[in-house]
C-alpha cells in the first residue's frame, strides 16, 4: 500500500467520482477503480457501494477515508518540518584557516555571517597549512581555508580568489618609489624568504628561476608576519601577497610595489570533505565567502597608498582591521 494510492482514494471519495479522482492523480479511470478494489481486498471490506449512481461510501469506507486524510495530513506536516530543519541556518561552522587568511580576512566575514544568521556561530582555528588539511580530513573542521589547496580525491576544492603578489621593501629602499619592479632588479637582493617546504616558497622560487633571477636569501620564516617584521628593520626585501601588507603600506612602515610577474599569484580556496554532506549553515557560510571574494577590493599604489575602487563599486573592508597584535604565527 502506497501513499499515492491512499491519496487517490481520498480524491475519489472527496469528489464522489472515479473519473474526477483519477484526473487528480493523473491516472486512468480504470486504474483508479482497480486501486480501490485492491484496497478493499487488503482491508476485507467494501469501501464504496457501486450499485448506486453516483456511488455511495460505505460506513467502513468513510472511516477509512478519515483515517487516510489524517495520515496524509501528518505526512505533509512531517515533510514540511523536515524541510524547515533542512533550511534552518543554525548550529556551528567549524573553520580551520591558515594564519594569514584567518588573521587578515576572517574577522569581518565572521561578523557579517553571524549578523545575517543570529542562530549560527563560527568556530575559527588558525593552523599551519598541512594541519588545515588534516583537520578537514579528520572531521575536526567542516571547512578549511588555505592557499594552494591540494588536489586530493577525498577533498572538494572551492576556489575563492587569486591574490596578486607584490614586491615589498623598506620605505627607504632604492626600489621603494618605483611604479613597477622587474624580476631582473631583484638579482642579488638580500631576500627574506618563506621556509623551503611551503608551497608559496616553491611558487616564488619557480617564478624567479624561470626568469633567470637569483636572489640572496638572508632569512627564512614560516609566516608572513615575521617576514614583514624583518623587512621593517631593513633586513631584506621579499615577495608577499599584496593583500597581506595593506595595513603596513597604509601607515608607510613598508613600501609595496607591483611586481612585473603577473602570473605569480597566491590561489586561495575552501576545502571540505567530498563525501560529507554540507549542512545548510556550512553551505551558507561558503556562499558568503564566495560572494565576498567577488566584491571589488581597494588596490595599493606603488607608494603604498590604498586606492578605493572606481565609483559605483563597493569596497571590501580592509583586511588590515584584523591584523594581529600578538607574536607572529605561521603563514
Amino acid at each position: 500500500m502506497h501513499l499515492e494510492t491512499l491519496r487517490l482514494y481520498c480524491d475519489i471519495v472527496r469528489l464522489r467520482s472515479f473519473s474526477r479522482g483519477a484526473e487528480q492523480s493523473f491516472v486512468s479511470q480504470s486504474a483508479a477503480s482497480q486501486a480501490v478494489q485492491q484496497l478493499e481486498r487488503e482491508l476485507g471490506v467494501a469501501l464504496v457501494d457501486r450499485t448506486k449512481r453516483p456511488f455511495v461510501v460505505t460506513p467502513e469506507g468513510q472511516t477509512f477515508y478519515e483515517a487516510c486524510r489524517s495520515l496524509l495530513e501528518t505526512w505533509e506536516k512531517a515533510k514540511a518540518e523536515v524541510a524547515s530543519v533542512k533550511a534552518r541556518v543554525d548550529g556551528t561552522v567549524r573553520v580551520a584557516a591558515i594564519y594569514s587568511v584567518g588573521l587578515h580576512d576572517m574577522s569581518h566575514h565572521l561578523q557579517r555571517f553571524m549578523s545575517l544568521y543570529p542562530n549560527a556561530r563560527v568556530q575559527l582555528e588558525c593552523l599551519h597549512p598541512h594541519k588545515v588539511v588534516e583537520a578537514v580530513l579528520r572531521d575536526e573542521a567542516d571547512v578549511g581555508i588555505m592557499s594552494y589547496p591540494p588536489a586530493d580525491r577525498a577533498l572538494t576544492v572551492v576556489p575563492l580568489r587569486a591574490e596578486p603578489m607584490a614586491f615589498v621593501c623598506h620605505p627607504n629602499h632604492r626600489l621603494a618609489r618605483r611604479r613597477l619592479v622587474t624580476p631582473a632588479e631583484l638579482n642579488g637582493e638580500p631576500f627574506v624568504a618563506f621556509d623551503r617546504e611551503l608551497t608559496i616558497r616553491k611558487a616564488i622560487d619557480r617564478a624567479l628561476r624561470q626568469r633567470g633571477v637569483k636572489v640572496n636569501i638572508v632569512m627564512e620564516f614560516d609566516n608572513i608576519e615575521t617576514i614583514k617584521q624583518a623587512i621593517i628593520i631593513n633586513a631584506g626585501v621579499s615577495i608577499l601577497p599584496r593583500h597581506t601588507v595593506q595595513k603596513e603600506a597604509g601607515i608607510r612602515t613598508l613600501a609595496v610595489v607591483p611586481l612585473a610577474i603577473p602570473d605569480l599569484v597566491r590561489p586561495v580556496g575552501i576545502i571540505h570533505r567530498r563525501q560529507k554532506p554540507l549542512t545548510p549553515t556550512v553551505s551558507r557560510f561558503i556562499q558568503l565567502l564566495k560572494d565576498a571574494s567577488e566584491e571589488p577590493a581597494a588596490t595599493v599604489t606603488a607608494r603604498g597608498r590604498a586606492r578605493a575602487p572606481a565609483a559605483g563599486t563597493t569596497a571590501r573592508p580592509s583586511a588590515s582591521r584584523s591584523a594581529p597584535t600578538t607574536a607572529p604565527v605561521p603563514a
